[in-house]
């Protein structure tokens, strides 16, 4: 009966064999004592399975569904010493427009060099949302495939090397603790989260606000977090989902992928994060040198990754997470605004 059911829809089949490959990898990393075991492993497994030509299949609104729990985490960071601190962090949120202006002008040019058609090259360029990007390149005209796998490489190869970066470089743990289990958790308290990350997702998707499952119960979470009502973080059972949708997410990108397009696709992708990286270490360095940040803190800022998997890395390192989460939805509103509108005036005079 059960075959007969997963048989009559192969979505549903192919998820299950998804799921099964992610959980076997995290436990994998659980067993090795390896870090992050539920980003990390999921991920890794996916990938090599996608890689190996298996059919994967993502979890689609479940995966969005987990994001809204980031959303929450990062909203409930949001205290009111956190907004008392924004006109410090002023000096270093002015430096994100300069950050994502220098990454266009270097990448744009390099995307070009290597034969990419101009609207292609211009949304690869951008250090956006992997979706977001895909969406706003395909409507303009470009490869969607190409901007798939780019950007999917940029997000994996960031999520990957910024902790053992933030390890050897700055001497920070993995081990921070993720949040509270849920059995000592207030039941107003989940309830409150539980409501700011599904009313805050459908409201911001009612009005097509770009990232909704995020931000739209971050905006909320905040909004609670700030009038005293919430004051906690989701409980750690919903990191860990999150994180483990996140690398499934991650590894089914390359599903399909041929050799031509990792020779093309993948390859300049693994270069222009080494550019990026170069661009983001300068950064990293001039506001650890002026003492705007500690070091830790300017490095996830700035690390050019996605606005979830940044917010996990931020938890888990112990950085401050308001500080982090500030920089980074400065980088993805400058993007998200500004490179439709940048991309005709700069591509028409091209």
């Amino acid at each position: 009966m059960i075959h007969r059911l997963l048989s009559s829809h192969p979505i549903a089949l192919r998820r299950l064999k998804t799921m099964a490959i992610a959980l076997s990898g995290a436990g994998i990393f659980i067993a090795l004592g390896l870090p992050l075991p539920f980003l990390f492993g999921p991920l890794l497994a996916c990938l090599i399975a996608a890689l190996a030509g298996q059919t994967l299949q993502g979890m689609g609104q479940v995966s969005v569904a987990a994001r809204t729990i980031l959303g929450v985490a990062a909203g409930a960071s949001i205290t009111p010493d956190v907004v008392h601190a924004l006109p410090k962090m002023a000096q270093t949120v002015a430096l994100v427009p300069v950050f994502v202006g220098l990454i266009a002008l270097v990448g744009l040019p390099y995307f070009r060099a290597l034969g990419y058609d101009r609207v292609t090259a211009w949304y690869a360029a951008m250090p956006g949302g992997l979706q977001d990007m895909v969406v706003f390149g395909q409507e303009a005209g470009g490869d969607a495939r190409a901007l798939s796998l780019i950007h999917a490489t940029r997000v994996l190869i960031i999520v990957t090397l910024a902790p053992i970066i933030a390890v050897q470089l700055y001497g920070v743990g993995l081990s921070n603790p993720i949040g509270l289990p849920a059995r000592e958790l207030p039941w107003d308290q989940i309830g409150l989260m539980a409501f700011a990350a599904l009313a805050g997702w459908k409201v911001a998707e009612r009005f097509h606000l770009f990232g909704a499952s995020i931000l739209g119960p971050m905006i909320l979470a905040a909004t609670l977090s700030l009038t005293g009502l919430l004051h906690i973080r989701p409980p750690r059972e919903a990191i860990l989902a999150a994180q483990l949708l996140i690398g499934i997410g991650i590894g089914v990108c390359y599903v399909g992928v041929t050799w031509r397009e990792l020779r093309r696709f993948v390859v300049s992708g693994v270069v222009f994060v080494a550019l990026l990286a170069a661009l983001s270490a300068g950064f990293t360095e001039a506001i650890t040198l002026l003492h705007l940040a500690p070091p830790v803190d300017a490095f996830l800022a700035f690390a050019p990754g996605g606005q979830a998997e940044m917010t996990v890395l931020a938890i888990v390192t112990g950085a401050d997470l308001g500080f982090v989460i500030v920089h980074h939805l400065t980088r993805v509103i400058i993007v998200i605004l500004g490179a439709p509108i940048a991309a005709r005036i700069i591509l028409r005079r091209d």
